[in-house]
């Protein structure tokens, strides 16, 4: 007797679980292995890979723990919180310091071949076989037309993919009310099950195509299965908020990749399964255009939210942060690292000509975009410092999630180094001009006077505070020895004492460590 469907509901109980390598081989090696020859069984088992597939952490999820926790080591308390409400519903700050597509690559290949092993599993058990065959005998057939329903034979397919909850909706319609109420992490694991249950079924098909004299079974099944399986992807995207920019990026690399291993796929002779394999992957490829504009859709809609708070509400933002890395930066760069990550994963399968240009248009205009929204709300600090401390910030903070560099010592793009001089000139640049006129008392009153702004200690990457902190040493220190050698009395008079460049230099570094 059949086991009642998974409700959707259970999503909402379910501990997030996390993949486990060692103990996934573990638990396939404990799965009866049956003949293929011997896939004849009436009921295929249950529950055997439901539990494996779950284990899978799709990557776009594992690539957001890592910017989370890259974060919150380069960066502790770092935002600040909103006076408006235009991106309230947005996630908090989840972008780490030290990600990068390739390491996202890696997790892309990563989780295909956990599944690709379950799949391969699947085939030499037979219950792939099974499967098919049970659909195969309830299809339509010219001569004896319908022997049965063939959903049977997909809803046990469905169960054991952790997806039975596409054969619990009649309609479309009811499936979009189911979803109205949910929330953004919800719609994300729906997704991510949704996208392990894709790369299964693609998985299986070309697992056993040749594997067996019914190929054309096959891809009538894999057509029939992948078709259910495309209805919701029109649903999920009128569902999903601007923060599930990744799960589309997750559905978008898995379709992309599936389109293009069916069309990958050869046969010895020209026949009705090769036909209905090129047939499948069109239909796969048509939905990547889909997910195409929906993906520059949600990057419209967050452009739209950026320019939503007003200019008053931007300049007490970057004052009340003191120039700090901005929440609304932190938030763009997430979706510009996912795109880039994305972007990383289908070059890994599909030829340059064969990859869609959308996503590298849409990443170049969102960086274009990021940084002219940064300079233009610059300007609203009436305060030099300030405002070069606040571009330094957002975009070294830039530069460094969406093209680390693997050096350790600090790499500065063009556009830092600029800002970071104008930063320096307009906080001690009026230290370094009053030496030659200053008395060491009033140096000190001058020095003590500092804004607490020239003090960066918002500045949030370790490396460029302790960089601005050498060179601001340098210069100043520097310019008082100078000063002092043109001054032969009052190098005397300091000499040894509590005003001399040693002792300047560590006052100095009191008030950089606050």
């Amino acid at each position: 007797m059949l086991l009642s469907p998974l409700r959707l509901a259970e999503l909402d109980q379910r501990a997030p679980v996390h993949p486990q390598s060692s103990s996934m081989e573990g638990r396939l090696a404990t799965v009866p292995e049956l003949s293929i020859a011997g896939f004849t069984a009436p009921c295929p088992p249950r529950h055997v890979y439901r539990d494996l597939i779950r284990s899978v952490v799709v990557s776009g999820r594992r690539n957001r723990q890592t910017l989370s926790s890259s974060s919150q080591s380069a960066h502790t308390g770092s935002s600040y919180s909103s006076d408006s409400g235009a991106l309230d519903s947005c996630p908090p700050n989840n972008s780490g310091c030290f990600s990068s597509s390739a390491s996202a690559s890696a997790a892309d290949f990563f989780d295909a071949y956990e599944l690709r092993k379950i799949a391969h599993q699947m085939a030499i058990d037979g219950y792939t076989q099974r499967i098919v065959q049970a659909f195969d005998k309830a299809s339509p057939v010219p001569a004896s037309g319908y022997r049965g329903g063939p959903d049977r034979a997909l809803e046990n397919w469905f169960f054991e993919l952790d997806v039975d909850w596409i054969v619990q909706f009649h309609s479309v319609h009811g499936f979009q009310l189911h979803l109205q109420d949910k929330s953004a992490l919800w719609l994300q694991d729906l997704i991510e099950g949704w996208v392990r249950a894709l790369s299964i079924i693609v998985f299986s098909m070309t697992e056993v195509v040749f594997a067996t004299y019914e190929m054309i079974a096959v891809a009538r099944f894999g057509k029939a299965i992948i078709a259910k399986m495309l209805v919701f992807v029109d649903v999920f995207l009128a569902a999903l908020r601007a923060e599930n920019l990744q799960a589309m990026l997750d559905m978008f690399i898995c379709i992309s990749r599936s389109s293009y291993m069916f069309k990958l796929l050869r046969f010895p002779a020209p026949s009705e399964a090769e036909w209905i394999f090129r047939e499948t992957s069109d239909l796969l490829w048509s939905q990547v255009n889909r997910l195409n504009e929906a993906i520059s859709s949600k990057m419209e809609e967050m452009r739209t939210l950026m320019e939503h708070d007003n200019d008053d509400w931007w300049a007490k933002q970057i004052k009340r942060g003191g120039g700090e890395v901005h929440r609304h930066t932190r938030l763009m760069v997430d979706c510009i690292v996912s795109m880039k990550n994305a972007r990383s994963s289908i070059e890994n399968y599909a030829p340059i000509d064969k990859q869609p240009v959308t996503l590298g248009l849409l990443l170049s205009n969102t960086i274009s975009y990021l940084k002219d929204l940064l300079s233009r709300k610059s300007e609203l600090c009436s305060d030099p410092s300030l405002k070069y401390l606040f571009l330094l910030n957002n975009f070294h903070f830039m530069a460094q999630v969406c093209e680390p560099s693997n050096h350790w010592e600090l790499v500065l793009t063009p556009e830092c180094e600029k800002y970071m001089d104008s930063y320096l000139d307009a906080s001690w640049g009026h230290v370094l001009s009053c030496i030659p006129k200053s008395n060491c008392p009033g140096l000190l009153r001058l020095w003590s006077n500092t804004p607490p702004l020239a003090r960066f200690d918002s500045v949030f990457h370790p490396r460029l505070r302790d960089w601005l902190r050498k060179t601001i040493t340098e210069r100043v220190i520097s310019g008082y020895r100078n000063y002092l050698k043109e001054h032969t009395d009052s190098e005397k008079q300091v000499s040894g004492g509590s005003n001399s460049p040693d002792v300047l230099a560590e006052m100095l570094r009191e008030i950089f460590e606050g």
